[in-house]
């Protein structure tokens, strides 16, 4: 039987867990169907077990957490005790061991490991229901379109900022599926084109671990960090309609004086609405949320206000979103290729000595650039 030793650390949003997680720890969530990217970033938080005290695949849809995580072979716990997660302390040491978990040598808790047969079995319930989903999700998102509509009509009330937009292009990077790989795959379009750089709340780390900076950073500020904040030029606090905003307070405990953006939608709705008002001459938007099971795993039943805006903005908007894919195929077959050729390098240079040879390689040589397309 697997046997997992080490500190427990714990929070019950994944994402602000993971900021104060080490390698080898064992990361206590309370995460109801644990969406892919909160999964990933758990891998490379490099934790060495998970435990859920709430439903981690419901069967409701396919999430696709539990399959990162077991890909990644950090196995995944549930617990149903109502008292584990109040019990638990950050840095306690546990033992998990024959479906029990050991705190401190003292309490003993019982779990039950999510092995690959019940991931499986669960996620193909979750297939099976998809179009139950799907039909409701359709409902939803058209119903509240209705209510929302006011969101893209007329003026928007977008904050004034100092950031020059202006026939600008502008990359717009949220915390989305792949959005650190398609993000490192344009990294050249941005180093040639120098758009705005927009960080979505913790899409502001990801263009600091990309060696950019951000221009601005718009959302509600959970997760992103107090050094991205602190060394962005412009931050705006995504707010409610009716003025209140959730992540003030952090921004004035830092000494910072953020605008304010109140309106309907996500933070990345009104994060394309700022380029988009600002006249930016393209949107290139990295790591966006486009698809059912994507806004399920958000916690939202519809993307009313997300069909909105991109009816709005579609004119400008490029949607990056997976092509670290396209990319990494063309690379890997140049880098084939030029193993393929290393080593005819010296016979190559032999052979120059003979004219004949030398106009083959040369006939050769144009055929490869046609090919390689440069």
């Amino acid at each position: 039987m697997l046997t997992i030793k080490g500190k427990i650390k714990k929070d019950k949003v994944t994402k602000k867990l993971v900021k104060k997680l080490n390698p080898g720890d064992i990361a206590l969530i309370s995460h109801k169907d644990l969406d892919e990217v909160a999964a990933i970033s758990l891998v490379e938080a490099k934790v060495k077990g998970v435990i859920n005290v709430k439903e981690t695949v419901s069967g409701k849809y396919p999430n696709q957490g539990p399959y990162v995580l077991m890909k990644n072979n950090i196995p995944i716990y549930e617990v149903n005790n109502k008292n584990f997660f109040a019990f638990i302390n950050d840095k306690d040491y546990i033992e998990i061991k024959d479906g029990k978990i050991h705190v401190n040598k003292r309490k003993v808790f019982l779990c039950n490991l999510l092995n690959e047969d019940i991931i499986y079995n669960l996620l193909d319930k979750g297939y099976k229901n998809i179009e139950n989903e799907l039909d409701k999700f359709i409902e939803n998102t058209l119903n509240y379109a209705k209510t929302e509509k006011n969101l893209i009509l007329g003026e928007i009330k977008a904050p004034n900022i100092k950031t020059k937009i202006n026939n600008k292009p502008v990359v717009v990077v949220i915390r989305g599926k792949d959005y650190k790989k398609d993000l490192k795959a344009i990294k050249h379009y941005i180093k040639e084109e120098k758009p705005v750089l927009i960080g979505v709340d913790g899409g502001g780390d990801a263009l600091l671990d990309c060696g950019l900076k951000p221009d601005i950073v718009i959302g509600d500020m959970d997760s992103v960090s107090d050094r991205c904040l602190k060394i962005t030029k412009e931050l705006i606090v995504h707010a409610y309609p009716d003025g209140k905003a959730p992540g003030l307070d952090r921004l004035l405990k830092l000494g910072l004086n953020p605008l304010i953006f109140p309106s309907k939608g996500t933070s990345e709705d009104i994060a394309l609405l700022l380029a988009y008002c600002n006249e930016a001459d393209l949107i290139v938007a990295v790591g966006s949320h486009n698809n059912m099971i994507e806004f399920l795993e958000k916690g939202r039943k519809g993307m009313s206000s997300t069909f909105l805006v991109r009816l709005k903005i579609g004119s400008k908007l490029i949607d990056a979103k997976g092509v670290n894919k396209l990319y990494s195929n063309k690379i890997k077959a140049r880098y084939l290729l030029g193993l393929t050729i290393a080593p005819l390098i010296p016979v190559i240079i032999l052979s120059l000595m003979s004219n004949p040879i030398k106009e083959l390689l040369l006939l050769l040589q144009m055929k490869i650039r046609l090919f390689l397309n440069f």
